[in-house]
């Protein structure tokens, strides 16, 4: 049995065999990094570089692999493609930018040094709800009293003309404006999915009473999944799909007597088969 930082960790030894199968046991049964993927789209604007963005990386693995707190730049270098000096200027340039603090941590034993990423995490939300608001101000510009959106995208030429009258659409049967946060929603739907679809979403949805975003996205969602992309696929998955379940009901059960009658007839007509 081995300690490290995290606790107690079993240590199984090898048995002759095949190595693959035992790197493939590790590989699967090893502990996992968690990289936050908007720390990967966003990292950039933190102003970390691409050897800072593998120096998190690593640090996020021996916190959580080897429960160190600290470690050298020395230590570092060994798990890195960059030399210990390049590995200590971006150690030092994630601190200055305070991207990456030091901090005192007890360990129940005593207090010890280690870095910190909450600065990190700080920084990212704020970068992160920098870029929401953006989002959610187009939209608004999009939605000014006696305007009607017409998003300038460049997948769909100077201007989305379906967006807005997808928008409409929702605007018409929901009976009011839609929030900029439903706005966004549509012209989500309407970049990833065909319009004629949305549409038929939004009409099965107000057909049953449902006028909320959640219920059309779970049709749309359904409709992905099964590989259905136009409205005529749609329609022959549902008769498809009517015809298989009225194959499926079973026919009316004989009551007891008439089962018993059946029988006697099958019993009979065996007997007279080999008399």
């Amino acid at each position: 049995m081995q300690k490290n930082g995290s606790g107690m960790r079993l240590i199984k030894p090898y048995r002759e065999g095949n190595i693959v199968s035992a790197f493939g046991t590790d590989l699967m049964l090893g502990a996992g990094v968690f990289v936050p993927s908007l720390l990967l789209r966003y990292y950039k604007k933190l102003g970390v570089s691409d050897t800072g963005m593998m120096l998190l990386i690593q640090l996020f693995r021996i916190r959580t692999e080897e429960g160190r707190f600290y470690i050298s730049p020395s230590e570092l270098a060994e798990w890195m493609a960059a030399d210990e000096e390049v590995v200590a200027r971006e150690l030092q340039a994630l601190l200055d930018k305070e991207i990456l603090a030091v901090t005192e941590y007890y360990d129940g034993k005593q207090v010890i040094e280690g870095f910190d990423f909450q600065p990190l995490f700080e920084k990212l939300s704020e970068v992160w709800a920098c870029a929401k608001v953006a989002e959610i101000q187009e939209i608004q510009e999009l939605l000014q009293e006696g305007q009607r959106p017409a998003l300038k995208t460049p997948e769909c030429g100077a201007t989305d003309e379906v967006f807005s009258e997808l928008y409409q659409a929702f605007e018409k049967e929901f009976g009011r404006p839609l929030s900029p946060i439903e706005a966004e929603q549509v012209l989500k739907w309407r970049r990833e999915i065909s319009p004629a679809l949305v549409l038929e979403a939004l009409r099965r949805a107000v057909l049953l009473g449902k006028h909320n975003f959640k219920y059309i996205g779970t049709i749309l969602l359904e409709w992905q999944k099964n590989n259905l992309r136009t409205l005529t696929e749609v329609e022959e998955y549902d008769r498809n799909f009517e015809a298989s379940r009225k194959r499926k009901r079973k026919a009316p059960r004989l009551n007891n007597r008439e089962e018993i009658e059946r029988r006697e007839k099958k019993k009979e007509l065996i007997r007279r088969l080999y008399s």
